[in-house]
């Protein structure tokens, strides 16, 4: 359980960063995400869950 927190408290810290240091960036982000078909949105998701699975599971091992 502990574990889980801190990659939400990793989370957060990125996030806080992009918006709070780069707020420009984050807003031409949102806006190109806005712009994309739900269909690439979704593989880029699920590319990014099993990226993050294989991190896990290879610093785990």
């Amino acid at each position: 359980m502990s574990d889980l927190l801190v990659a939400l408290g990793l989370v957060l810290v990125i996030e806080g960063v992009l918006y709070g240091g780069l707020p420009h960036l984050a807003k031409r982000l949102a806006a190109e995400v806005l712009s994309m078909p739900e269909q690439a949105l979704r593989v880029g998701g699920l590319l990014a869950v099993a990226v993050g699975v294989a991190i896990v599971w290879l610093v785990r091992a």
